[in-house]
């Protein structure tokens, strides 16, 4: 049943209630049996054990998992303790991984708890006749609720009778003026949320008069339970990074079976023992895995969590911090988020003169008198804490009265010199207030309220010029109040709207909006430079909304603005064929941001959402990126996104593209950088094999490469500055490989180099000295040795002559610390558990040849264009 559309005798017969009785308590207690309690219903939350485990989900970590057990065969086959090292190494790198992965990815789900938190904890209810105040969540639909300002509505209710009832709906709608509400309005069917003025909503709040409702709809049935329902069906997506890191995963385990497989049909045919066999497949799945790269990634991704914090953005999910970076898309709410959620006073015009005037602090002894009219006509005010300054009441009303206070008269002096000695309250019926004062001896009755209902009751005063005053206001989307005066000859004894809101003298008008943040233009325009299109998404009306977005540069010519109700009466395949010529959208629901942000996404374009009310939250969570805002947002906000703006500045959403631009950058550096030293030692091992049936390095001595001593420069290469210009180029494509633009070839051929010099350095340590080891001795050397020296080639696709050898003081640290370890295995005694032995220096001064190779190859594929610069 549509309750806002219904007649309120149908209400409360289809309710089975009676508003002078309410419900029997047998029959609420029947209801709630029915209806279940007041709450929202709560997601069941994964456990740490859960979360744990789910990480071994990954390819890359069961194959790994796969070549432990293997080791841990031959280990008891062979009964030498020694060989239990490699099987536990391989296992503590997994588990640690495993354990990183909890702490940094584990996201709380905080959106229902904070959505619970809004929910009013208590209610005035009447019940067998009698009125009493209930936990709310034993509100049952039909309870007969009693609200006024400053109380929470507890379930979403239709209005019996109302007085000058006005309800904060925001965080809800996303209006930024309280929704006036009147219990007698007819509201049609199909009518948006906002423009329900028969209805209050749970965890909205009263700011004005009073109100008897009828509850309709209790926990999950009202609106705030229909976000909550939307939240819980929304489920976590896969960044861009994890995808193509999944898939990554897949081929390299693909690929480390294969040759495993090549391996067994190669050493069965040369009649090498089966446990050789066993070794080398270890050994080769070992090399063809990049085991660091899950938590690599995860480190340099938290790196990045760390910069932006001192950029004001808090990340609450690691991966998303890659996914901002590809943002083309930015939905972003108008109220608290484009604009100051703040009415201010813009505009005043006084009856007599040309043209409004600009508010400021200096105004004209003429405004001034009009601002000070209004002030004593109003019952908000404004109160300072430093340079805080606090609005309390309507935010029309402490719009005028923080205008008239920086002209210097404060709402306290006026009254003290103009005392006030009656009035009648705003009401929605005559869209008026009056306040009656004494003024130099005489009794002076001022009335505030809407130019075309003050316009018919004024006797003096330039009407016709008023009325185009009004219309040139409203058109700049500014919500205009008339003011005008009488002298009453005495205080009256009853107050008569119809007696004392006569032959009023015109004033003049006030114009105000909730203007946009200054910075917010800027940030639209860098936008625009950077390939990101920004809409506008908004609960507002559309004039409102497409003012606005045309004063911030997010309107242009020939961009369309659309309502709520048009976008319902849309397909998802209008929708699609509109949608990239739709900037605006005003009056909508958490349904339509939803449909709106999926709209986009069928377009392969990588969509941020950002928003600060219960609204928004559904969208946040569907969005590839959801971004809430700190200080104005709702917990609900806060819970759904992905990253929380600290400073609710829609600039900073600049500063974080950018991070998460040089962030992916920097990781696809690390890839690389990994990738190829892992191609290299695969290749090594198979080519090896298959050349003279040998293992080039023990499954160990990979792993202490591949974690120890290529980690260290690959977290180093993560840390690499941002390019300077990386704003200055349109985001990358959704479906856009890791390896697209002909870096997948490169590392591949970089592997290649690394396996060549590798195999190089094994033939001639196991020819110079006629030893196994002594050939896996060289192959350690120049293999660990030589990647260190190609993280310094990974900083830039620039030439190293050019940006700096030394820039990257990190990586010269992790280089040297790289080196270190290397020389730590190879000249101490850990040499024998590692398999490897002593050469002579003229062994070490070829294998230094070797190590320097990747430099010198790297500068001439630069210098000849075969590496271009490309961001």
């Amino acid at each position: 049943m549509n309750f806002h559309s219904e007649p309120i005798d149908h209400v409360l017969e289809s309710l089975q209630s009676n508003p002078e009785q309410g419900l029997s308590q047998s029959s609420a207690e029947s209801k709630l049996r029915q209806y279940g309690e007041n709450r929202l219903r709560e997601k069941k939350r994964k456990s740490n054990l859960s979360r744990f485990f789910d990480q071994f989900k990954d390819v890359m970590i069961l194959i790994l998992l796969l070549a432990a057990a293997v080791s841990f065969v031959v280990a008891c086959v062979e009964k030498n303790p020694k060989e239990f090292f490699e099987p536990a190494l391989i296992l503590l790198i997994v588990v640690v991984n495993a354990i990183l992965g909890v702490f940094q990815e584990s996201k709380a789900e905080k959106a229902l708890d904070a959505l619970k938190s809004l929910s009013a904890p208590h209610a005035r209810v009447i019940r067998d006749g009698k009125e009493q105040v209930i936990d709310a969540a034993q509100l049952v639909p039909g309870d007969i609720i009693r609200l006024e300002a400053g109380d929470f509505v507890p379930a979403d209710a239709r209005l019996i009778s109302s007085a000058s009832l006005k309800s904060e709906e925001s965080a809800l709608t996303g209006e930024s003026v309280p929704s006036e509400k009147d219990a007698q309005a007819e509201v049609e069917e199909n009518a948006p949320l906002g423009d329900r003025a028969n209805m209050v909503f749970s965890g909205c709040s009263i700011t004005y008069g009073t109100a008897t409702a009828i509850v309709t709809a209790t926990g999950m049935d009202t609106q705030m339970g229909k976000i909550a329902g939307l939240l819980d069906s929304e489920e976590d997506g896969a960044t861009p990074l994890q995808q193509k890191l999944a898939q990554l995963g897949k081929y390299l385990g693909f690929m480390a079976l294969a040759a495993c497989a090549v391996i067994f049909v190669v050493g069965l045919m040369n009649d090498i023992p089966a446990l050789e066999i066993f070794m080398t497949a270890v050994s080769l799945a070992v090399s063809a895995i990049p085991e660091g790269l899950p938590a690599i990634v995860t480190i340099v991704l938290s790196i990045g969590v760390q910069r932006m914090v001192k950029r004001n953005a808090i990340i609450r999910r690691l991966p998303a911090v890659e996914t901002l970076g590809g943002a083309s898309i930015i939905c972003s709410d108008k109220t608290g988020t484009l604009t100051q959620n703040r009415m201010t006073l813009v505009k005043a015009w006084i009856d007599g003169t040309d043209q409004p005037e600009d508010i400021s602090t200096k105004n004209s002894d003429g405004i001034r008198k009009l601002l000070s009219f209004g002030t004593l006509c109003s019952e908000g005010s404004v109160t300072f804490d430093g340079d805080k300054v606090q609005h309390i009441g309507d935010p029309t009303e402490t719009a005028i009265v923080l205008a008239a206070h920086n002209n210097g008269a404060t709402k306290e002096a006026l009254l003290q010199q103009f005392p006030r000695v009656n009035a009648l309250p705003f009401d929605s019926d005559r869209k008026r207030m009056t306040t009656i004062h004494t003024m130099g001896g005489k009794t002076i009755a001022i009335v505030k309220g809407a130019f075309d209902v003050m316009a018919e009751r004024c006797i003096s005063g330039d009407l016709k010029k008023a009325a185009e005053i009004n219309r040139q206001m409203s058109e700049k989307a500014l919500r205009v109040l008339a003011v005008a005066w009488r002298e009453l000859k005495e205080v009256p004894q009853e107050l008569d709207p119809d007696t004392l809101e006569r032959e009023l003298h015109f004033m003049g008008l006030v114009g105000m909006i909730d203007p946009p943040r200054p910075e917010a233009k800027k940030a639209v325009e860098v936008c625009r430079i950077a390939g990101i299109i920004p809409v506008m998404i908004t609960g507002d009306h559309i004039i409102t909304a497409s003012a606005i977005a045309r004063d911030l540069g997010i309107l242009e010519k020939g961009d369309r603005a659309i309502t709520g109700s048009e976008l319902d009466a849309m397909t998802d395949e209008e929708l699609d064929a509109q949608v990239e010529g739709i900037r605006v959208y005003a009056r909508v629901s958490p349904e339509n941001k939803i449909r709106i942000v999926k709209a986009w996404q069928r377009k392969e374009q990588v969509v941020a959402m950002t928003g600060d009310g219960v609204n928004d939250a559904p969208a946040l969570k569907a969005a590839d990126i959801g971004c809430a805002m700190g200080i104005t947002g709702t917990d609900v906000a806060k819970g759904a996104a992905d990253m929380t703006l600290t400073d609710d500045n829609f600039a900073t959403i600049v500063d974080a593209v950018r991070e998460g631009r040089g962030i992916y950058a920097n990781i696809k550096k690390v890839v690389g950088f990994l990738l190829g030293t892992n191609i290299g030692e695969v290749i090594t091992v198979f080519a090896a094999m298959l050349l003279w049936h040998k293992t080039p390095l023990l499954s160990m001595q990979l792993l202490w490469i591949n974690l120890v001593t290529d980690s260290l420069p690959a977290i180093a290469l993560g840390m690499e500055a941002v390019e300077k210009d990386i704003m200055n180029h349109p985001p990358r494509p959704k479906n856009e490989g890791l390896f697209a633009h002909g870096f997948g070839v490169r590392t591949v051929l970089q592997g290649f180099m690394f396996g060549l010099l590798s195999l190089v350095a094994f033939y001639l340590g196991d020819k110079l000295t006629g030893e196994l080891a002594g050939g896996q001795t060289m192959a350690f050397m120049v293999l660990a040795l030589s990647q260190v020296v190609q993280a310094f080639n990974m900083r830039s696709e620039r030439s190293l002559f050019k940006i700096g050898f030394f820039g990257n003081k990190t990586l010269n640290k992790a280089a040297l610390t790289s080196l270190v370890l290397v020389l730590v295995v190879l000249f101490t005694p850990l040499a024998s558990a590692f398999g490897l032995i002593r050469l002579s220096w003229e062994m070490y001064l070829m294998a230094l040849g070797l190590i320097l190779t990747p430099f010198v190859v790297m500068e001439l594929a630069k210098a000849f264009g075969a590496i271009k610069s490309r961001h």
